[in-house]
């Protein structure tokens, strides 16, 4: 080719596609010339699960990122084993898996009933999930998540085993990447494995499992009686009345609990994986001449503009908590706290973004409503970039204390005996995302308890009063999509004379003497209403809703601008302003150049 008499090297520009290599296997990756950086995702090996009535496994530790700068040498990669089933004993806990500085946690080891002596879930990635509570008060307790901690966090806690020592016993799930393993509620019915993440939006399709990973084990069913206990989605392995089936391999799923007589072995936790991908780029390397750089051009084949780093508002709302159960026993179940709410619009600090960068957003699920002596679940985290906003807090219930969270959840009340709320903007961030939750009070005469309402973002969650029940703590209104929309309200408390949510978007608390909460608007982080007393058996709580993210950037980079999934939306705000608008788990990706 001529270069119209400039002296320098003649090249072609160079159009690099982008490439997927999934590691089931410990070995070595080498990046290809002229890649400076890659996508990851690393999951650990999955704890193994105990047995007789034992807990889930955790899930390995799920962490990923976009453009991680790499060497041009080549970087060891290490895969992390799963643990080990027991029977009678806890399961052991998953290994590590390590690409470059970045170690996801190996899951851990659920709790196992043993007769003997204490064996509660093991924390790792995503914490086992607790064995039934022992007559002789052995811990009946979960392994905590993300352990050690990392930001974005790579795993949630289990779910505790069932607390009464009553057949038919059921044990709790395993923690996975996306949500918190559920509670064991008994009736021959495990606590289901922690939710795992999908990672297409940032990989693409074709990838081994579906692209799903670290989802946690099946707490034990006990004898069975209500079916077999699903896993977390992912590769968690699911559990019946015997031995618990192991995690899937090469997705960091938790192994299933072992039944709820012996020999029942819990099932082993599911190996890890690396998956790298090295995004397309473009360069034009060597010395050009006009009329050869423009017939590239023209031929769509030159390199484009590039996209400048550029500021963006945002919101993070994180789900909100399930509120507090309630059975035949004088019960009234606190309402859920609403989930995290943290947002730079109006006037606040943005975020900046560049191009060539895809951004994973995480849009947490609202936490469950329980049945009966239940804590309500938590919510899960909602995270964009380096924002992260903490899950609701689950409802307190009977004698299990509320959770705290992004705001708390509210206190429970039982004949006689109450229960306070819980801290709000846990973990603590400047300004708060969130405040606490009421305390539960009673007259001491039969029927008249009442819960205590969850915080909210805009306002701490009322006490009850004698059998009222405490009012949600009010939302906090935004208006980044260009409508003023109150997110996260707190759950109300039950009571004979209910407390209301903190906003129609959250769930209303139960009416006495006996019903069931409600559960809160989807999108929109509100917190589930509590559950009041059943003569005639257990009522369940409100669910919380789920998170949003939202993202307001400048009009001159719309064209650089894409989202993934189809089921989210870009659209354009009257300034001209883009408006990304993420209502499940995806990826915003920004283009090199436009």
């Amino acid at each position: 080719m001529s270069n119209g008499g400039i002296i320098g090297p003649v090249n072609d520009p160079i159009i690099a596609n982008s490439t997927v290599t999934s590691f089931t296997a410990s070995g070595t990756f080498t990046a290809r010339t002229g890649q400076s950086s890659v996508d990851y995702l690393v999951v650990a090996g999955g704890g193994g699960a105990g047995g007789n009535a034992g807990g889930g496994g955790g899930a390995g530790g799920f962490r990923t990122s976009t453009s991680f700068p790499i060497p041009s040498s080549s970087i060891p990669i290490t895969i992390g084993a799963g643990g080990t089933g027991a029977n009678q004993a806890r399961g052991t806990s998953g290994t590590d898996s390590i690409f470059s500085t970045i170690t996801s946690t190996g899951g851990g080891g659920s709790g196992g009933n043993d007769d003997g002596p204490a064996n509660p879930g093991l924390p790792g990635g995503s914490g086992g999930g607790g064995a039934v509570q022992h007559p002789t008060g052995f811990p009946h307790t979960a392994g905590t998540g993300n352990t050690p901690p990392v930001s974005p966090p790579q795993g949630n806690p289990g779910g505790l085993g069932w607390t009464p020592y009553s057949y038919p016993y059921s044990g709790g799930g395993g923690g996975g990447a996306s949500a918190a393993g559920g509670n064991g509620p008994g009736g021959g019915v495990g606590g289901p494995g922690g939710a795992g993440s999908d990672v297409t939006p940032i990989f693409g399709p074709g990838l081994p499992n579906s692209g799903v990973y670290a989802g946690g084990g099946a707490g034990s069913p006990g004898d069975g009686s209500g079916g077999p206990t699903p896993g977390g989605t992912g590769g968690g392995g699911p559990a019946s009345s015997s031995s618990g089936t192991a995690g899937t391999a090469n997705t960091g799923g938790g192994g299933g609990g072992g039944g709820g007589s012996s020999p029942a072995t819990g099932g082993a936790g599911g190996s890890g994986i690396v998956i790298v991908q090295q995004p397309a780029f473009q360069s034009a390397p060597g010395v050009w001449s006009i009329n050869d750089a423009y017939n590239y051009k023209k031929a769509g084949q030159w390199v484009q503009v590039p996209v400048s780093p550029f500021s963006a508002d945002y919101l993070v709302v994180a789900g909100g908590g399930g509120g507090g159960g309630a059975s035949q026993v004088s019960t009234a179940g606190g309402g859920g706290g609403a989930g995290g709410f943290r947002t730079s619009f109006p006037g606040g600090t943005a975020l900046t973004l560049s191009g060539g960068t895809s951004y994973p957003v995480t849009v947490g699920a609202g936490g469950a409503g329980q049945p009966g002596f239940n804590r309500g679940s938590c919510g899960s985290s909602s995270i964009f970039s380096t924002i992260t906003s903490a899950g609701g807090g689950g409802g307190s219930a009977y004698t299990v204390p509320a959770n705290a969270g992004g705001s708390g959840g509210g206190g429970s009340s039982f004949d006689p005996p109450s229960l306070p709320g819980a801290a709000g903007n846990t973990p603590p961030v400047s300004p708060p995302q969130g405040n606490a939750g009421g305390n539960g009070a009673n007259t001491g005469q039969n029927n008249n308890v009442a819960g205590g309402g969850g915080g909210g973002a805009g306002g701490v969650g009322g006490n009850a009063s004698s059998a009222v029940g405490g009012t949600g703590g009010s939302g906090s209104s935004n208006s980044i999509s260009d409508s003023s929309v109150v997110y996260s309200a707190g759950g109300g408390g039950s009571g004979n004379t209910p407390g209301a949510a903190g906003n129609p978007s959250a769930g209303a608390g139960a009416t006495g003497p006996t019903g069931n909460g409600s559960s809160a608007s989807s999108n929109q982080g509100g917190g589930g209403g509590g559950a009041q007393t059943g003569p005639a058996g257990t009522n369940t709580s409100g669910s919380g809703g789920s998170g949003i993210v939202i993202v307001r950037y400048p009009a001159g980079v719309a064209g650089a601008i894409s989202l993934a999934p189809g089921t989210n939306t870009k659209t354009t705000a009257p300034n001209g302003e883009g408006i990304a608008t993420f209502t499940v788990s995806g990826t915003l990706t920004v283009a090199s150049s436009q």
